[in-house]
Order: structure tokens, then sequence, then C-alpha cells
């Protein structure tokens, strides 16, 4: 199975920035095409007061910065250039990691959600939207904010295609500030199984694609886990994405390049799976030739060797 889109995590928290500007950014575009990326995902398009575009809502309600550059623009037009689907990951104010109430992102949204569509959607490269608030399991108000805000996206666009991409709470789901690499509480099967047997049937109507996450259980696990989560998504009519982090989480600084064999150990497993997609977090900082670290430069040479015998 091959990676086929990525995330762009231009605003993040706990990877440093690589202050590209558009010559780069359209390098990167050169160089996912030709690895075979046709769609990229704005993973959230703000975090707090920092923002990809010039929103006057975001600016004036929650005193987000001027952003120096039209992002969303720049990544549409890198889009269209390079025959590319993107989508659009909405905004994220903090407030749920701070309080774990995912009902509080609903309000801020909405307003992005129609501010966004009149400055973009009549783009082409315009093909969906991602809820980019993250959860592992039940969680106070992600059934409301999922189904209202996925309902939102499609009705303004026309019915255009959401997804979600949560991660498993598995022995490595450990904070990025944590110096701990796993942690003795994991969820189970059976427990992972129920909970989001419960989850998709509050919010699949509003949704349309779920993408969990592969890094936080170990290897020998993948199958297992894996297998539900195509189960679940079938009895949901959800396409089962698989997000296959490219970068480590077994190593002691976060975060660096996966090693290719792991890799190659996820992505063969959601194979195995029958996962309808793969997409990563993400290509720009850990697969990418131009990527500020050099483990990424490798690692694009061994996926491309491994893409080319596919």
């Amino acid at each position: 199975m091959l990676i086929t889109g990525t995330f762009i995590d231009e605003i993040s928290h706990d990877i440093p920035h690589q202050n590209w500007g558009p010559e780069e950014w359209e390098n990167d575009f050169k160089h996912m095409k030709a690895a075979g990326i046709d769609t990229v995902i704005i993973i959230r398009s703000g975090y707090r007061k920092f923002i990809t575009y010039p929103s006057n809502y975001l600016i004036k309600e929650h005193g987000c910065y001027q952003p120096p550059i039209d992002l969303i623009d720049l990544y549409l037009t890198l889009s269209e250039r390079y025959g590319m689907n993107f989508y659009f990951g909405l905004y994220d104010s903090g407030v749920y990691w701070d309080t774990g109430n995912l009902t509080t992102e609903i309000d801020a949204n909405k307003y992005v959600i129609e501010e966004v569509w009149n400055l973009y959607g009549h783009r082409k490269a315009f093909k969906g939207w991602y809820l980019s608030t993250e959860i592992s399991r039940k969680t106070k108000g992600a059934i409301d904010a999922f189904s209202s805000l996925g309902a939102m996206c499609k009705q303004i666009s026309n019915q255009l295609p959401v997804f979600i991409s949560p991660w498993i709470e598995g022995k490595k789901a450990v904070l990025a500030s944590s110096s701990s690499l796993t942690k003795e509480e994991a969820i189970s099967i059976k427990e992972h199984e129920a909970e989001w047997n419960e989850i998709f049937d509050g919010i699949h109507q509003s949704i349309d694609a779920v993408a969990f996450q592969d890094g936080h259980i170990d290897y020998h696990e993948l199958d297992q886990f894996f297998h539900v989560n195509k189960l679940l998504a079938d009895k949901y009519h959800l396409q089962c994405w698989t997000n296959a982090e490219s970068f480590d989480r077994d190593m002691p600084i976060k975060f660096l390049p996966i090693k290719f064999e792991k890799l190659k150990l996820k992505l063969e497993a959601a194979k195995r799976a029958g996962y309808d997609k793969a997409i990563t977090f993400e290509f720009s900082h850990f697969m990418s030739p131009q990527s500020s670290y050099i483990q990424a430069h490798h690692l694009y040479n061994r996926y491309m060797e491994f893409k080319a015998i596919q």
C-alpha cells in the first residue's frame, strides 16, 4: 500500500518550523507529486493565535496574529498546478486541550467554515474538509462537535467529503512534552471497538472517512487494531484510511523521521486489513528531500525504491 496523501503541518506546536516560502513549498509539491501523492490536507488552519490565512473573524474575535502570507491561497494554487486535491483543516482554538471539552470548538469554527468557503470554495482544488481536533476515545462533547461541524462543512459545500484522524489510546499515547515513551495503561481491543462503535454511530452521517493514526500501538498489535477499524468503518459505510506516521515514537528525541522498516510494516498491515487509502503525517518534515532533517532525505530514497517495485 502506497502513501497517496499527506498532511501539511504549517501551524504546529511540537515540531520545528522550517521557515519555507513559496519557492520551497513549490519544490516540496514537486517532490510530493513524484512520490505519488494526490491529496494534501492542511492539518489545522490555525492554532490558538497563529493562523494560515488572513481571517477577519479570527483576528477580530480571537486576537489572532495577521499572517505574513496567505498560505491557504498558496497551497490551493500549488495543488491546482500539480493536480492534487486539497482538504481544509478547521481552526483549533486550544480550548479543548485546556478543558477536555470538544464542544468549545463548535462556536469558532461555524464562522471559520463560512468565511473559508466564501474565500476559497470556488477554487478547483478545494475537494474536502478535515475536522482537525483529535480524539482517541469517548471524549466530552466529541460526538456533538464532530457531527455538528461535519454537517456544517457538508451543507455549505454541497456535500464535499469530511474526514477525521483520531489516535488509538495505545501504550505509546503519551504527551509530546513527556519524557516517557510509553505508559502502563493502554486500551484493549474490546474497549476500542466498543467506544468507536458508539462514536461512529453518532457521527457517521456527518463524516465520510476515518484515518486512524498508526503510531500509538506496537507493531505486533497493528493487525488486530486495523482489522477492528476496518470492520467498524464498513459497518457505518465510511472510507477507512490509515494515517501512516512518518516520524518515530520510539526515540527519546521527539520527533525524528521514522526508520523505513517501521513505516513499511505499518503500510503492509494496512494493506492486509483492506484499507482504502494511506495518508501520512507528514511528508514535508519527515519524508521530504528538502526537510531540515537529513534522515528524511534518506527515508524519501528508501520509500521511492519501495514504491518502484510495487
